[in-house]
């Protein structure tokens, strides 16, 4: 067995280290007057009379002046010139004196030159001595202190993904393992690669005991379902918790502290995702032109990385964000120069607006795509309630003229990403969603060469505006946690998750179908913030908590905001063959009706008519239901301009 006389040495306790450095400085005082001796006379003498006096009075002058400037203060903290020019200074100060003694006094039997030849070894051999403790335990003793500020981490889970993970901290150094925890009770009790494997029944004990910061999940094949139990169990220990990529993330290559990341989203949700449906995700999308709008955007953005993946002939980016369009077209370059063979895909970034019908209709008649994906449109509920008519200009009349622009140069299929906030609306964005749905069941009836069809889901985790975001930067910023009500209740999906299933939806399209996201369980944003909150380490801060690190304000619902979300809005869904899809049987006008009050809608909005458009929206949308108020910024300063000059005259 090793002995690692470096460690023992190091975990000597302090005094006794000074006690063996002051003892060795003590050795050195002794040895060099006796080198001094011989290099004056050329020959060893024994150390007797005054001899013995002068080495003696070396250290009686020595060790005091050597405490007093600090040579015991700090033994391995510092090394390199400024611990010489500690030795270099405590020396010269001894060597004055020693040399004004036997030098410039003298004392008999003593030659003259040894208060000189003396101070000066004395200097080399510290000096020496403290280089030699350096460079044989300075990195050790640093390397010791680096470790001290490491986070500690038990990694659940001794798989292969659990070893490399564990492998790959050690080379890093940004983290320090203490051991595994496993299910496997075969494992318990044993040691894997030098660190010990803990029964999860243990975890309160252990945690404590080793004073664990993080868990890292290296478990990537896991179940959801015993995922979620873990979860629930890290919980109630309040330690942070991070996690490793799936396994196909995992699949080209060896597990680094790099693929370490905060909790997946998608882990906040308790249920398992359905594998998608080839054949669907494949239909509109293999060896065709596709055109997404709104691509900068969070659902469009990842429309575009998974079309990408399933290989059209071109990929057009319709964006009027210009930086979006940038980032998301600079990342897909990124993405296909890191394909190492198979067919590169052409896209194309195009800033426009899906309000400009010339535009559209020029994209469209120069590259005529077989497939639209939708997804621009303006979302975020408290703006558009604000900003009422840019809202519907661009979510109805943008979504029209896209269609119309499609339809002119046959695209065969046309497909747009809804809301449920579209169902019962009481904002201006969910009822402009809605009346956008129902322009393209009005087309439908009447052009039956493009397939319109329609898409709804509820919030995904991480997109822009979302409060998942959100949440996690309030915690890193040490709270308070802002929600606008305590029973505020929606349906989440992760993006990626929802943007496969948009896909798959278009492609059972026949025309005017509009489709039905099965959201599972609906979600309390009070519970999705604790969860968040204990997932991270910490705990809720409140009446029952008074010393808890996060704390929960209720702001008040904003202008607009349901406090529960629908998907339908009538009883009837029909299933399809996908089981996360379901088709609803929503009314419609016909197009000739419908095309008569949207050219009347777009006149009030011309002229910011709001409250006309509010009345208008209330006749179209089945269940608008707006609040009494209205907020509109540019509506609200003019009438308060109005209401000046009027105290005025």
């Amino acid at each position: 067995m090793k002995v690692d006389f470096t460690g023992q040495i190091l975990g000597i306790p302090r005094l006794a280290k000074r006690a063996i450095v002051l003892s060795l400085d003590v050795s050195l005082c002794v040895l060099t007057l006796w080198l001094a001796y011989y290099l004056r006379l050329g020959e060893w003498l024994p150390l007797e009379g005054n001899a013995l006096g002068a080495a003696v009075a070396s250290v009686a002058m020595a060790i005091p002046i050597f405490v007093v400037l600090g040579l015991y203060r700090a033994i391995f903290r510092y090394g390199g010139w400024p611990a010489l020019l500690v030795v270099a200074r405590a020396v010269s100060v001894y060597g004055l004196g020693y040399a004004a003694v036997f030098t410039a006094i003298g004392v008999s039997d003593v030659p003259r030159t040894v208060g000189i030849i003396q101070p000066i070894l004395l200097m080399l051999s510290v000096g020496a001595s403290r280089a030699l403790a350096r460079f044989w335990l300075g990195d050790r003793y640093q390397g010791i202190l680096r470790r001290k500020s490491m986070p500690t981490v038990l990694i659940y889970g001794a798989g292969s993904a659990g070893r490399q993970l564990a492998a790959g901290i050690r080379n890093s150094h940004e983290m320090q393992v203490v051991g595994f925890i496993d299910d496997d009770d075969r494992l318990h009790g044993h040691v894997l690669n030098g660190l010990p494997i803990y029964s999860p029944a243990d975890l309160d004990q252990v945690l404590l005991s080793l004073k664990v910061s993080d868990v890292l999940l290296a478990m990537p094949s896991l179940s959801r379902f015993r995922r979620n139990e873990i979860l629930e169990r890290m919980r109630e220990v309040h330690v942070a918790v991070r996690t490793l990529p799936s396994l196909s993330d995992l699949a080209q290559g060896r597990v680094n502290v790099s693929d370490i990341r905060e909790l997946d989203v998608d882990d906040l949700l308790e249920r398992e995702p359905v594998a998608p449906n080839h054949i669907l995700l494949t239909k509109d999308i293999v060896d065709k032109v596709v055109l997404v709008t709104g691509a900068g955007g969070s659902i469009g953005s990842e429309l575009c990385r998974q079309i990408l993946a399933l290989g059209p002939t071109k990929l057009l980016l319709v964006e009027q964000s210009e930086f979006a369009l940038y980032a998301i077209h600079q990342k897909l370059e990124e993405k296909i120069a890191a394909r190492e063979a198979g067919p590169k895909p052409i896209f194309v970034p195009l800033l426009a607006s899906v309000q400009d019908s010339d535009r559209m209709r020029e994209i469209m008649s120069t590259w005529h795509p077989n497939t639209v994906y939708h997804a621009a449109a303006y979302k975020h509920v408290p703006l558009v309630e604000h900003n009422p008519a840019v809202g519907i200009k661009n979510n109805v009349f943008g979504t029209l003229r896209t269609a119309q622009a499609a339809v002119e140069h046959g695209v065969a299929d046309f497909v747009l990403v809804s809301t449920d906030k579209a169902v019962r609306p009481t904002n201006i964005m969910g009822a402009s969603k809605r009346l956008a749905e129902m322009a393209l069941q009005a087309l439908a009836a009447t052009h039956t060469t493009t397939k319109f069809s329609m898409v709804r889901f509820g919030n995904v985790l991480d997109s822009s505006g979302s409060v998942v975001p959100k949440f996690r930067q309030q915690i890193r910023d040490g709270g308070p946690i802002t929600l606008t009500h305590p029973e505020v209740t929606r349906y989440f999906m992760t993006i990626p998750e929802a943007a496969q299933l948009v896909i798959q939806a278009g492609a059972m399209a026949k025309g005017g179908d509009v489709f039905v996201l099965n959201m599972g369980q609906p979600v309390k944003i009070m519970d999705l913030a604790r969860r968040m909150v204990e997932l991270s380490g910490l705990a809720i801060k409140d009446e029952q908590n008074p010393d808890g690190d996060i704390e929960i304000n209720v702001t008040g619902l904003r202008p607009g905001e349901k406090l529960y979300e629908e998907l339908l809005i009538g009883d009837n869904p029909q299933n399809t063959s996908h089981p996360m899809i379901m088709k609803a049987h929503e009314e419609f006008l016909s197009w000739a009706e419908f095309e008569e009050k949207i050219k009347a809608l777009e006149i009030a909005l011309n002229v910011n008519d709001v409250g006309l458009i509010r009345w208008m929206m209330q006749q179209l949308v089945t269940g608008y239901a707006p609040s009494d108020e209205i907020v509109d910024w540019v509506h609200l300063e003019q009438e308060a301009e109005s209401q000046t000059l009027g105290l005025a005259v």
